[in-house]
């Protein structure tokens, strides 16, 4: 099974809603996803939950973590987001960088487009690799 990670700075909204989806869309047999950041927050941002309770995602119990080394060991991929100088490296992990704004003080329209776009750019993702259920 695949293995992918999802990081960003605080792990409080682009991670988790990206994690999230690609844990509602890959086929469980195939690969999972957990996120993390670099320096977490002490909660995921309310207007995240609020949004992603809209696409029928509950976030309302997810914490943020620290990408640890014991987290990210395991990951056959990095999906960073935004993190910058701070991106960690994961030694045998494929990487890629995706460019996603961060939501923290946005208002609710700009954080549904946010959240809109980390679902199309997993999706996008998912289907790349192969990670879909089987038909």
């Amino acid at each position: 099974m695949v293995r992918v990670v999802f990081a960003c700075v605080q792990n409080a909204g682009r991670s988790q809603m990206a994690a999230a989806f690609f844990n509602q869309l890959a086929d469980p047999a195939k690969a999972r996803a957990v996120s993390a950041g670099t320096r977490p927050a002490a909660a995921v941002h309310d207007a995240v939950v609020t949004v992603m309770r809209e696409a029928g995602v509950d976030l309302s119990s997810a914490a943020p973590r620290h990408l640890s080394a014991a987290l990210a060991e395991p990951a056959d991929w990095l999906i960073t987001m935004g993190c910058g100088e701070e991106c960690p490296v994961v030694p045998g992990a494929a990487r890629d960088d995706w460019p996603v704004p961060d939501p923290a003080h946005e208002p609710m329209e700009r954080v549904r487009d946010i959240r809109d776009a980390i679902r199309r750019k997993v999706g996008e993702f998912v289907t790349r690799h192969g990670y879909n259920p089987s038909p």
